[in-house]
């Protein structure tokens, strides 16, 4: 072998090292961040299955969490959309929860990423707080009868981890 043969394997190696290092260093900061949350698995996978978590700060994980609201919101909404016309008996109560979401969707979810962005983590936290109520009021409206009590545990649940992260950042 060539110095210049050993000089790029050991740059190489050292390289790959560095990064390795990075993502276990993240891997724990996720880790440590989600034990400040009240659902940590949750959290984990949430976070851990998002490629932007890699290099992620505290504010760029409660962006990834916003988002995981915004997605899992979205899919409660479609299921409501489709529920209306199977369901006449829980039609009452799926509109409800369809214009809580939209709700959720078009103002909530805006407004808590604009105010990541722009530093004030305190509304972003209110807006997230909003989030977990409206799925908390949509299961209430059924009164136990809720043909979707899943998809709004996923709404709450992911969007007080989004809370408690975001409180990490006041």
């Amino acid at each position: 072998m060539t110095k210049s043969s050993i000089f790029f394997l050991f740059t190489t190696l050292i390289i790959s090292l560095t990064q390795c290092t990075s993502v276990q260093s993240n891997q724990n900061f996720i880790s440590q961040t989600c034990k400040q949350t009240p659902y940590y698995k949750l959290c984990v996978n949430f976070l851990k299955s998002d490629p932007r978590s890699v290099n992620a700060d505290t504010t760029k994980l409660a962006l990834i969490m916003v988002d995981v609201i915004k997605a899992r919101t979205t899919m409660s909404l479609n299921f409501i959309h489709q529920q209306i016309g199977k369901n006449p008996g829980l039609k009452k109560q799926l509109k409800s929860c369809a214009g809580a979401y939209s709700v959720v969707l078009s103002d909530v979810i805006p407004s808590a990423i604009e105010a990541l962005t722009k530093g004030a983590p305190k509304f972003a936290q209110t807006d997230t707080n909003d989030a977990a109520n409206e799925a908390t009021g949509c299961e209430e409206d059924f009164h136990g009868k809720s043909p979707m009590t899943q998809l709004n545990n996923m709404v709450h649940h992911s969007s007080l981890i989004a809370s408690a992260i975001i409180q990490l950042l006041l």
